[in-house]
């Protein structure tokens, strides 16, 4: 078995964020969200990996072949970016020759039992309801609860069913077939969504289950991010014990803070992910998500994410006041 995994996207909703770091690489919890992804695969048994990169790929590509040197892992660039189907397609020549593969998005998080899901026969898509299922790719399901139907961000959807972005194909020269068809007949600056090529698959014959996962973090955007954070931060595996003391300073549980931070004269936490190498004085920060030799002074954060090597230096008041004064430094 083999998994491809596409990670070429621009995440444009995290933006700025982004312009400078992929998605994939976002800390959560203490790791990145692709981290997530190729723990549980290599837990399940998989050891070939098939990497789709594009936008800021050598620095996808750097991570993987320094924090997973051990797995058997192939690096494809997607070029132009089509769709997650041209994603798939783009790499097809690294996976023909398997009995089945996964397809796992990277900028997703999912917690379920997949040793079931690898163990079920036949071609598998992970779901989950959702409120507004004109966000997503969907399902449509028979009385019988098989797939009949799947579509990518319906304006009136026949379902709440959104697929998560995890995928088991067993018969995979049926989803190369279905992509060449789409690929080969793709007009300029078309977009190939992965959904037109698995309802071709369905269209010609090939049966698909629905599986619904415990839960999906999708985490494109700065709120979901930050409550993906906090749900995983209070797992119940937490060990307050493994957070170190700093100088003068206040850790409110649960908290991530990597290795060689420098932390003083500050209240920490809750839900707050700090990368490593970080500096923090004189600081409050809460309910964030904090990178890489970032450094923090004077500032009171909350509901915030910093990128890596950021400098934020805060500002001091002297106030000389009246009677029968307000003044409100509070947000708006």
């Amino acid at each position: 078995m083999k998994a491809i995994i596409p990670v070429a996207g621009t995440g444009a909703r995290l933006r700025p964020l982004t312009y400078t770091q992929p998605k994939p690489l976002i800390p959560v919890a203490g790791k990145p969200i692709l981290s997530y992804m190729i723990e549980k695969l290599l837990d399940i048994g998989v050891q070939e990996f098939v990497f789709v990169i594009g936008y800021l790929g050598e620095k996808i590509k750097d991570f993987v072949e320094q924090t997973y040197p051990g797995i058997d892992k192939q690096f494809v660039v997607q070029q132009d970016r089509l769709g997650s189907g041209h994603a798939v397609w783009t790499a097809k020549d690294k996976f023909r020759d398997a009995d089945e593969v996964v397809i796992f998005f990277g900028d997703v998080i999912i917690e379920t039992d997949f040793r079931i899901i690898m163990e079920m026969p036949g071609s598998v898509i992970g779901v989950k309801k959702v409120q507004d299922p004109r966000e997503f790719g969907i399902v449509e399901l028979n009385d019988n609860g098989a797939v009949v139907r799947v579509s990518e961000k319906p304006r009136i959807p026949k379902s709440d069913l959104a697929m998560v972005g995890f995928y088991k194909i067993t018969e995979v020269q049926a989803l190369i077939d279905a992509l060449d068809y789409y690929v080969f007949n793709m007009e300029t600056n078309d977009e190939l969504p992965l959904t037109d090529a698995l309802m071709r698959m369905m269209q010609q014959g090939a049966p698909f289950t629905p599986v619904t996962v415990d839960r999906w973090f999708d985490c494109g955007k700065k709120e979901v991010l930050l409550e993906t954070n906090a749900l995983l931060l209070r797992r119940d595996d937490y060990d307050p014990e493994s957070v170190p003391t700093f100088d003068n300073s206040i850790i409110i549980h649960p908290v991530s803070i990597g290795p060689g931070c420098q932390i003083a004269n500050s209240i920490i936490g809750p839900h707050v992910t700090i990368g490593h190498n970080a500096r923090i004085s004189d600081a409050i920060v809460k309910d964030s998500i904090i990178g890489n030799f970032a450094a923090l002074n004077e500032v009171i954060l909350r509901h915030s994410v910093i990128g890596n090597d950021t400098s934020i230096i805060g500002m001091k008041h002297s106030l000389n006041i009246g009677d029968n004064t307000e003044i409100d430094f509070s947000e708006r």
